[in-house]
């Protein structure tokens, strides 16, 4: 049973705002080098997967090119997914004036907090323009350098008041991993138009906020579900609630990854509870191209992009965040995005699927009691004194810890 957990509000729907869906790499990669190069004020990044690379290095030389111009630069690193960033990569921001945090570093004394993750993706520049999706710095998903073998990847552009959000929930993330500060000026008060779009997203444990906006949704929709997600790992009240709208006659579509992932071990705990999911009248698609890496719902004329896979790591461990968008065209493009990439993805009838081998059948119990395992740890562990650390950030750090968190 999911548990309840108290977090931060989640700001209200604002608006008017202008959308842009960019998709894969070679799309919102550029447009995000090109809005750090015409900051004038401040840059703010913040990422869960970031490597050495072609790519970082191109984005290491716009943050840097930025600090050295004097606009205020600040990036946020997940501890774990940045492991493979070089020391020479880290230098060299430090060196340029670019201050650098580190989300909840690793350590032998903070065992029980290595699940805790920032799994935000986020790039919002000036006050005036952000990014937020599911997308890394990473070679693997730009098709520049992976190839047509690019992760398939979005991303959404938001101009417009939710932007102020996003760089508050940073700001309140950031205070607890860097030494310093960030000083952000006063929000605007009041929107000039119809509210268009909502940041769902909390400083500490946020998946629960995404998760229970999406079910919400879920719950309301009378026509259409449609979801993406990298990794289907549903908790139960997510499988009740899509299985239920199944029922009474919602068209409720999954789109997943099909064998091209980056996490077989993930599909396989996830594939466990498809033949529920399909007796039920619940339509599952698996992406048969490349890696799918997107993130993103559909309820109706509601939708949702941003990091979160609505599995039990969003919800118990990863620091995530959503936009919700209520723009009817943004919605009408989300929705054609889903139906090209179900052409080009293979449906599971339920016959089909009880007719599968023996192979797939012991990778789907050997990974879901392995997931099952993690569940029942994350339970077992005090998430209140868990909690009560991340609130304390650097300063509840062990002194070596603390000394090496920009290493």
């Amino acid at each position: 049973m999911d548990r309840p957990f108290k977090t931060r509000r989640s700001p209200p729907a604002r608006g008017p705002h202008r959308y842009r869906l960019r998709v894969d790499g070679d799309d919102f990669f550029p447009a995000m080098v090109e809005a750090i190069e015409s900051a004038r004020e401040r840059v703010l990044l913040e990422m869960y997967l970031c490597s050495s690379g072609a790519l970082t290095t191109r984005f290491i030389d716009a943050l840097c090119l930025a600090a050295t111009h004097g606009v205020e630069v600040c990036v946020l690193l997940d501890d774990f997914g940045s492991l493979a960033l070089s020391g020479s990569d880290r230098g060299r921001l430090l060196a340029h004036g670019v201050q650098l945090g580190m989300y909840n570093p690793l350590g032998l004394k903070r065992l029980h907090l290595s699940l805790f993750r920032d799994h935000r993706k986020l790039l919002a520049v000036d006050g005036k323009v952000a990014f937020v999706g599911g997308a890394g710095l990473t070679d693997d998903f730009d098709p520049r350098f992976a190839g047509d073998q690019a992760w398939h990847e979005v991303m959404l552009e938001i101009r417009g008041p939710c932007v102020t959000d996003w760089e508050q929930l940073f700001a309140r993330t950031w205070s607890r991993w860097h030494a310093h500060p960030l000083t952000l000026p006063a929000a605007p008060t009041g929107d000039h138009g119809p509210a268009d779009g909502r940041m769902v997203g909390n400083s500490l444990l946020g998946g629960r906020s995404v998760m229970r906006s999406v079910i919400a949704a879920v719950k309301k929709s009378r026509r259409r579900v449609w979801i993406t997600t990298a990794y289907f790992v549903p908790t139960l009240r997510l499988r009740r609630v899509l299985a239920r709208a199944a029922r009474h006659g919602v068209d409720v579509r999954l789109l997943v990854p099909g064998p091209k992932t980056d996490q077989p071990a993930v599909r396989h705990a996830g594939r466990r509870f498809y033949g529920r999911l399909l007796r039920a009248g619940v339509r599952i698609f698996e992406y048969q191209p490349r890696c799918l890496h997107a993130k993103y719902v559909i309820c109706d004329d509601w939708s949702s992009v941003g990091s979160s896979n609505l599995d039990h790591w969003t919800l118990r461990w990863n620091l995530e965040a959503n936009q919700v968008v209520t723009a009817p065209y943004t919605v009408a493009e989300l929705a054609g995005l889903f139906a090209g990439d179900l052409a080009q993805a293979r449906e599971w009838t339920l016959q089909e699927w009880q007719a599968r081998g023996r192979w797939h059948r012991l990778m789907e119990r050997f990974f879901g009691a392995l997931d099952e395992w993690l569940v029942q740890l994350s339970y077992m562990r005090d998430v209140r004194e868990a909690d009560k650390a991340l609130r304390r950030g650097i300063h509840a750090l062990p002194t070596s810890d603390h000394a090496s968190r920009a290493r």
